[in-house]
């Protein structure tokens, strides 16, 4: 087998990755959104619609979950998502992970739901687009 071309490598990529700006613009009940954080970082503020998963509980609950499944943990920094992603792929679950988790869903600016209601910031100009479309 010879050596994979950069088209194969992005096509990969591009189908077992999506981002937070996809996510919420994604058509409704497309798939299932999957916070694979501790229940103390949910209870701090998930993603409205999500699904609270934590990866070790993937494996005896994913039954509960039908049709595709997007992951999420907290950031760039974590790789909790790729481990939650991997689980629900041996399941043989059609995944994707979401890139930036929380943090990037925070700084462009989308809803957090927390106990005490949904809460949102000023996006951040270095990670969110000044208009609704970044062109991307």
């Amino acid at each position: 087998m010879g050596m994979r071309t950069a088209a194969e490598i992005f096509a990969e990529r591009l189908a077992t990755q999506t981002d937070v700006a996809d996510v919420r613009n994604a058509e409704p009940g497309s798939f299932v959104l999957v916070d694979s954080r501790s229940k103390q970082a949910w209870d701090q503020g998930h993603l409205p619609g999500a699904v609270h998963m934590p990866t070790a509980e993937i494996a005896g609950r994913a039954h509960e979950i039908e049709g595709a499944v997007v992951t999420y943990c907290w950031g760039p920094g974590c790789n909790g998502a790729t481990r939650a992603a991997l689980e629900f792929a041996k399941l043989g679950y059609e995944v994707r992970e979401m890139l930036g988790g929380v943090e990037y869903w925070i700084r462009e600016g989308f809803a957090l739901r927390t106990p005490t209601g949904d809460v949102t910031r000023i996006p951040d100009p270095l990670t969110a687009p000044a208009t609704d479309a970044c062109g991307c």
